[in-house]
Formats: structure tokens, sequence, C-alpha cells
């Protein structure tokens, strides 16, 4: 067996803002492997600022695990502990050379067509009015819930756009959600979302900083409104971690993102306790290009999950891989007519 990886820069078709900041360009890697004339291939979906992996020797891990394809995956995902994306480019990289078809990873009703995934509507940061418009576009594309990135903008706009969606749809209507990426302050956060809640929000992702455990742990005890982790798993590699953080916390939700807590097997990981603990939870990708999204989709869908899933990240991209993968009326399906841009693939 033979091992390469690849670096690959995705565009974005218009600058996409968190509270982070803006982002123009996202980078990714894919490890391809090749066996008896047959390929796979694995997305490693980092994302730098945000990944426990975003580190200096990253490249030169994709490099070790290249010249050590032969120690088999359930080795290297072991061996890769504080590198999650490429412990997912790997899983998904073995998967896709054992398939039949390199993209077809976990056949289903979702890839047969028969079924799909609902999905939330993802509303990005920006001027009061490009946001205001994204809302509209949502609500006409027939999605049921929609997730806001909030917390760049004035709060008292960010308001007064709720105000604007309740106004016009009521919480059976729309599911709304927010993701505030840890803007708020500490000792701002549970008045802020004492002024979120007449909004009759689902939820909020993360509203103060990771590793403020008290803080978080005191903010689930009296938050008015569900609170969901995310960054705050970032990072966590071992199962007593894990488990720790979640008896610690007692959040209501938890966000799943593959690459950023190794794949299928530590997303499962998180998925066992939580149930254990009953908080509830989704997954959501975390802007990999089509290759890694359409593994998750795939996984998610046996995972049976009656919430919306934060899947719809597609289109976000001028260059990313032609595919299945369609977005209709809040939901996500697998057009098994379609066939994929495998030009990478068989170049790579």
């Amino acid at each position: 067996m033979k091992a390469t990886y690849h670096k690959y820069m995705l565009e974005f078709k218009r600058p996409s803002g968190t509270s982070r900041g803006i982002m123009t360009e996202k980078e990714t890697w894919f490890i391809v492997l090749e066996e008896n004339g047959k390929k796979g291939i694995g997305e490693c979906g980092i994302l730098r600022g945000l990944s426990a992996d975003d580190r200096d020797d990253y490249e030169e891990k994709l490099k070790w695990t290249c010249e050590n394809i032969h120690l088999g995956e359930t080795a290297l995902w072991e061996s890769l502990l504080e590198f999650p994306s490429i412990q997912f480019g790997i899983e998904m990289a073995f998967l896709s050379l054992k398939s039949q078809n390199p993209y077809l990873l976990f056949p289903s009703e979702f890839t047969n067509s028969s079924k799909s995934i609902v999905i939330n509507g993802l509303v990005w940061m920006g001027e009061a009015s490009f946001m205001k418009q994204q809302i509209e576009e949502k609500l006409a594309d027939g999605f049921n819930c929609i997730k806001l990135k909030i917390g760049a903008i004035d709060f008292q706009k960010e308001l007064a756009l709720l105000e604007f969606i309740r106004s016009h749809f009521s919480a059976e209507q729309i599911e709304i959600r927010v993701d505030a990426n840890g803007a708020f302050c500490l000792n701002e956060a549970l008045d802020r979302l004492n002024q979120l809640n007449k909004f009759q929000l689902h939820s909020i992702e993360q509203p103060i900083k990771k590793g403020n455990i008290e803080a978080m742990k005191n903010l689930c005890k009296t938050t008015p409104f569900p609170i969901a982790l995310d960054e705050e798993l970032i990072g966590i590699f071992s199962l007593e971690g894990k488990e720790k953080l979640l008896q610690q916390i007692k959040p209501q939700y938890i966000i799943l993102k593959p690459s950023f807590i190794g794949g299928f097997r530590g997303t499962q990981e998180w998925i066992t306790l939580a149930n254990k603990y009953k908080i509830g939870w989704w997954i959501t990708s975390a802007l990999e290009s089509n290759i890694g999204l359409n593994a998750i989709a795939q996984w998610t869908f046996l995972q049976n999950s009656q919430m919306p899933q934060g899947l719809g990240t597609g289109g976000l991209y001028t260059n990313n891989f032609d595919c299945p993968l369609e977005v209709e009326k809040g939901q996500l399906w697998y057009n098994s007519l379609k066939k994929w841009d495998s030009s990478f693939l068989d170049k790579a």
C-alpha cells in the first residue's frame, strides 16, 4: 500500500464571518491510499486557529502517517491521538479504499436517495443588512431551523435581527439556534442569555470561551434556555477526560465535529457518554470540502438522530468538488444519479 498527502486551498464564494474574524479561504489536506491499482481518499479537515492539531509539526505528522501506513488504521488512529483531523482522514481513507466506490462509505437509504437528513440553515456574521438578507434566503429556501453566528456586531443589532425573525415566524414555525463562538465576556454572559431568551431560541453554542469550566458549569445551571458545548470539546483526547468534562459542566447539548474530535471513533465516544448522562447532541461539519462533508453525512444518517444537523456547508466554496449532495427545503439529499468530480483523486 502506498500513501501520499496533498494540500488543497478552498476559496470562499464570499468572505464569511465569525467572532474570530473573516475567512476568505480554508486550508485542507487529503490522504490518498493506493493498493492494487485502487485508490481511497480521506480529508484531514484542519481549521487554523481552532483545531487542537493546529501545530507547527502538522505537515510533518502527515508525512509520518503516510510513511507508516503499513501500521494499519487502528494503530495509526491510536498513534495520532493529538491529531484528530488526521485520525479522521485515516478512517475515511481506509473506508474509501475498501469500498467499491471511493465516495460511498456507508451504504444506506440516504445514499440510495430514498431518505434525507434534516439540517439547519447557516447565517454568517456580517452587517445587519447582510445577515437579514441571508435569513430571508434561508426562510425562502424552506429551512425550518436556522443557525445564526452572533457576537461580532453590535449586540442590539443582533437582537433586532432576532426580533425581525420572530415578528414573522413563531418558534413552532422556525427553530432558531445561535452560536456565539465564545464571544461573551464572563460577567455579561448570563445577562445576554436573559435578553436572548425572549426570542424562544432552541439553544446557544459556546456563549463563553472554552476552558472556563466553573463559569460554564454555572451558566448551564442558571441559563434560561439550553447551552450547547462546541469548542469546549476540542483538545480532550481521553475517554476519562471527556466523561469528566460532561460530569463537571452538565451541558444541555454538545456539538460534534468529527474533524475536531477524532473522526467517527472519537465522535462515537462522545455520543455514548452524552446518552449516558442524558445530554442531547447533534453533528456538524467543520468547513470541510464535499469529500469530508460526504463522509460525515453518510455516517450521521446511520446515527438516527431526529434533530436538524449542521451539514449545509457544501455550497460555500468556488472550487469545491462536484458531488451528489444536494440541499432542498432544509434537507440534505444524496442524489445517486449525480456523479462525483473525481479529477483530484485521479491525479493524486
